[in-house]
């Protein structure tokens, strides 16, 4: 009977142990859910990334709005987000020039034209507001479109700049298809409904086709440069053939204009130091779903071809 009693007694302290352990472990776990909301919200609430600009200067300054990274619906360099800082920034008082930061390397035609004409009309309303391109680390394709519409364009000697061209890009599956037995079945109503799918063998009527899109895209792309530079671009340069150019580089072909930062630019050539960004930022769920791949289903449509596949500067 005793011995009875001492099991009994050890198995009571084997199950009141865990029991506290498990009620400790909850209480770790809801504290530890607690310092990441906590934190989640402070982000949100204090970051600068989340907020519409530095609104704190007061006074002539100058406006800067960011374009950076791919120039595509949804994300930061949206055409709708470009241009809504685009808009603030000329219309702020005070205001004695604006700056155009560039740092992407292309993307969307359609986004970089309605980027490259809402400058342009708003250089046209208000003629006394200077606006220049200043350019990061890369301003290539769709981002030197928008560049252009600035009165000048500003790099540093390290800067890649150019890659005027555009490209379109597919795969095709048809033998990994015969290899896995696998039979492709496509239903369409339209001739040419199934154009271009990855499954399907190229036809040349469909290559020709691309090909002639391509192309009336590039002499888009082109006829806006020689617009956008006018005789700053000489005759003879060789630079429509998508390569891109070192910033010095592109000084000398005529692509850019002078050597200089934001600031510099702010300084010397506005006269403005005081900087006031206007760029919309996105806010701290779009930005996390941005960078986790929240358009991974486009990404995966661009990959194996189809609807997914567009055109890109």
């Amino acid at each position: 009977m005793q011995e009875d009693r001492w099991e009994r007694e050890a198995l009571k302290d084997v199950a009141l142990a865990a029991i506290q352990e498990q009620r400790r472990s909850r209480r770790w776990t809801i504290f530890f859910r607690l310092v990441i909301l906590a934190y989640i919200t402070l982000f949100v609430l204090f970051s600068p990334a989340c907020q519409f600009g530095e609104r704190g200067a007061v006074g002539r300054h100058t406006a800067v709005v960011d374009v950076t990274g791919p120039i595509m619906p949804e994300s930061q360099a949206s055409a709708e987000r470009v241009i809504r800082g685009l808009q603030a920034a000329f219309r702020a008082p005070d205001v004695a020039g604006v700056v155009i930061r560039i740092d992407s390397p292309g993307g969307s035609p359609v986004q970089a034209g309605r980027i490259n004409d809402e400058i342009v009309r708003l250089r046209g309303q208000y003629p006394d507001i200077p606006v220049y391109a200043v350019v990061e680390d890369m301003c290539a394709s769709g981002a030197y479109y928008i560049a252009v519409a600035a009165e000048q364009i500003y790099v540093d000697k390290a800067s890649m700049v150019g890659s005027i061209g555009a490209v379109m890009s597919t795969f095709g599956f048809t033998e990994a298809l015969d290899k896995l037995g696998v039979e492709r079945r496509l239903y369409t109503a339209g001739e040419q409904k199934g154009f271009l799918d990855p499954f399907l063998p190229a036809s040349e009527q469909d290559e020709r086709h691309v090909q002639s899109m391509l192309d009336e895209i590039y002499l888009q792309f082109v006829d806006v440069v020689r617009d956008g530079r006018g005789d700053r671009l000489p005759e003879d340069a060789d630079v429509f053939n998508g390569l891109i150019w070192t910033g010095e580089r592109s000084i000398e072909l005529g692509l850019a204009d002078e050597l200089g930062s934001t600031e510099f630019v702010a300084r010397e050539v506005i006269g403005a130091p005081e900087l006031v960004d206007y760029t919309p930022r996105l806010d701290f769920f779009s930005q996390f779903a941005e960078r986790i791949g929240a358009s991974a289903g486009a990404r995966i449509a661009a990959f194996l071809g189809g609807e997914g596949v567009s055109p890109s500067f």
